[in-house]
C-alpha cells in the first residue's frame, strides 16, 4: 500500500542527444509501495528517463534520489546498490547457464567473488552461497519456474524470460523495480501471471515503475499513470483520469497519424 514517504524523487532530469531532447525537464515523486506506471508514443523518452534512473546513461542535468541518496549521473553499478534495479524490454538471461544460476548471479558482493576469500573464509563462502541458491530457490517458486531450475536459461519462453528477471531481480532485495514492457511479446496466460506476480509483490511492500503500452495492464496496476510526450511529462493522476485526458489522447494519435 502507498505511504506519506517519497521513495523514488526526480526533480528536473533532463538528456539530450546532440540536438535532440529526449527528456527535458522531468519532474516527478512516487511512493513507496506504490505501482507506478509511466505511458506515452514511441519516441515520448521514456526508455531514457529509464536508463538515466537506472544509472545506463548519464543526465544532461537535474537530479535523483533514492531514500534520500543522491543516485543521480552515478554509474549503474553504484545505483544497483543503492537498491535500484532494473529489468529489459528483451530480457537478457545467461543462455547457457542453468535457471537457478541466472538467479543466483544476481547478488553483488559476494564473498565467492573474492579470490581470498574462497582460501581464507571458506566456511563464510559456503554458508552465503547457500543462503543464496535458497533465496533464488524461492523467488524460482514464487515466479513458477522451479521445475526449470536445472535446465539452461535459453529454453525458457520469452514470457518464462521475463519471470525469471522478476525472481533475478528480487534476489537482490531492491527498493525500487523498474519494470520495462513486462507485457511485450508475452502470451496472454503468461502476461496474467506477471500482473499476478507484480501484485502480489507490491502487497507485499515492493514498488515498481512500469514503462508499458497495454493500457490494461496498466489500468489493472498503476497508480499513479505518468505520461510522457516529446521528452516531457505531459500529465499524472489515477489511471482512469489520465487515460480519458483529452491531452493524452491527442498524444498517442497525434504520434500515430
Amino acid at each position: 500500500m502507498p505511504t506519506d514517504h517519497d521513495l523514488l524523487v526526480v526533480d528536473q532530469l533532463s538528456k539530450n542527444f546532440g540536438g535532440h531532447q529526449a527528456v527535458n525537464q522531468v519532474s516527478f515523486r512516487l511512493k513507496a509501495g506504490s505501482i507506478g506506471g509511466l505511458i506515452g508514443p514511441n519516441g515520448a523518452g521514456k526508455t531514457t528517463l529509464f536508463n538515466c534512473l537506472a544509472g545506463f546513461m548519464k543526465p544532461a542535468s537535474g537530479r535523483v534520489t533514492l531514500d534520500g541518496v543522491a543516485i543521480g549521473g552515478r554509474p549503474a553499478s553504484d545505483v544497483f546498490q543503492a537498491g535500484l534495479a532494473r529489468t529489459f524490454q528483451i530480457p537478457r538471461p545467461f543462455p547457457e547457464m542453468t535457471v537457478l544460476d541466472n538467479v543466483m548471479v544476481a547478488p553483488t558482493g559476494q564473498l565467492g567473488e573474492r579470490f581470498w576469500a574462497n582460501w581464507l573464509q571458506p566456511a563464510k563462502v559456503a554458508a552465503q552461497e547457500r543462503e543464496t541458491r535458497a533465496a533464488a530457490r524461492h523467488w524460482l517458486d514464487f515466479v513458477g519456474l522451479s521445475r526449470l531450475e536445472d535446465q539452461p536459461a535459453h529454453i525458457l519462453s520469452g514470457g518464462q524470460r521475463k519471470l525469471l528477471e522478476l525472481a533475478r531481480v528480487m534476489v537482490s532485495k531492491p527498493k525500487l523495480i523498474l519494470l520495462d514492457e513486462p507485457g511485450a511479446g508475452v502470451n496472454p496466460a503468461l502476461l496474467d501471471q506477471i500482473v499476478d506476480k507484480v501484485a502480489a509483490l507490491n502487497k507485499q511492500g515492493a514498488t515498481f515503475l512500469i514503462i508499458e503500452h497495454n493500457m490494461d495492464l496498466v489500468a489493472t496496476l498503476c497508480q499513479p499513470v505518468m505520461v510522457m510526450a516529446q521528452g516531457e511529462l505531459l500529465t499524472s493522476g489515477d489511471a482512469g483520469t489520465v487515460l480519458n485526458d483529452p491531452r493524452v489522447v491527442e498524444a498517442y494519435l497525434g504520434t500515430a497519424a
